[in-house]
């Protein structure tokens, strides 16, 4: 009797100590992997907040006429054939890139610029087959440098100096003059006078181009009031800009640099456009 009371408490004995080690052990690997699984979904989710903050952030920058440092998805190429400027739009793997959003009432604006910057054009080719447009060129034998203002869908996009020549130029004993400040920002061509008065040109600050159009009653062009268009001396930074409301023409932008700047201005009065140059220099 005394020897089965005993192996009882035994029995049991063991069966209390293998519970508890099982818990132990078993259990604190449930409790871990349980919150491995939270750690790594919060960290998911702070990925994919972050991924969202970034394209908000990039869009912003875009609107407001900015380059922003995210690789372009987009391969853009420019070449002039046949009295005509194709353009050509291609993802990373070769493929049209065809899905654009409508800005300013074009898909595609082209600016083109010489090697002075004395020539300055603002085209809208058409698109001719998927990834491709054309526009009639209406450049001379030369060396020119071309800007592709796009919004392509779900792919990051950057604008990009594209290089490219007409003809067959002589670059051989090719010099490049510097751009001249202007003492006055007042221009008048074809009797209309603009007059720009720009806020403290300073880099890294929020700069605001006011023009005075004298009176003449302006109208609306691609959906806007006016278009500004600035390039440095050596025609690598590049800015888009627009007004800031519908009813006056005050653009808004920031220099990353300090340089000299051409800002090219263009208005729309009596139906037709007019583009009023002026050079400035923004300070460190």
């Amino acid at each position: 009797m005394k020897k089965w009371i005993i192996s009882a408490f035994l029995y049991l004995a063991i069966v209390i100590v293998g519970y508890f080690a099982y818990e132990a052990v078993f259990g604190v690997d449930e409790k871990l992997d349980a919150h491995t699984e939270e750690h790594t979904a919060s960290t998911s989710e702070a990925k994919e907040a972050g991924k969202a903050h970034d394209s908000h952030s990039g869009d912003e920058l875009h609107e407001h006429g900015q380059q922003t440092s995210t690789e372009s998805e987009v391969k853009v190429t420019v070449k002039e054939e046949n009295q005509s400027l194709t353009v050509r739009l291609e993802d990373l793997a070769g493929n049209p890139v065809t899905d654009l959003e409508v800005s300013h009432e074009k898909l595609l604006h082209l600016i083109v610029v010489d090697d002075h910057l004395d020539q300055y054009f603002h085209l809208h080719p058409e698109e001719t087959t998927p990834g491709q447009f054309k526009v009639e060129s209406p450049l001379k034998e030369g060396t020119y440098k071309a800007f592709v203002d796009i919004k392509p869908k779900d792919l990051n996009y950057e604008v990009q100096t594209i290089l490219f020549t007409v003809g067959n130029p002589d670059t051989g004993e090719h010099s490049h003059s510097s751009l001249k400040i202007d003492q006055t920002l007042e221009k008048t061509i074809n009797g209309n006078k603009v007059t720009m008065t720009p806020t403290s040109l300073v880099v890294n600050e929020p700069v605001n181009l006011t023009f005075d159009v004298h009176g003449a009653k302006l109208e609306s062009y691609l959906g806007a009031l006016g278009h500004v268009v600035i390039l440095d001396e050596q025609a690598d930074e590049y800015l888009h800009v627009h007004p800031l409301d519908g009813d006056t023409p005050v653009f808004e932008t920031q220099f990353s640099k300090p340089g000299i700047y051409k800002i090219w201005a263009e208005f729309r009065e009596n139906g037709n456009v007019t583009v009023y140059p002026f050079i400035v220099e923004v300070k460190s």
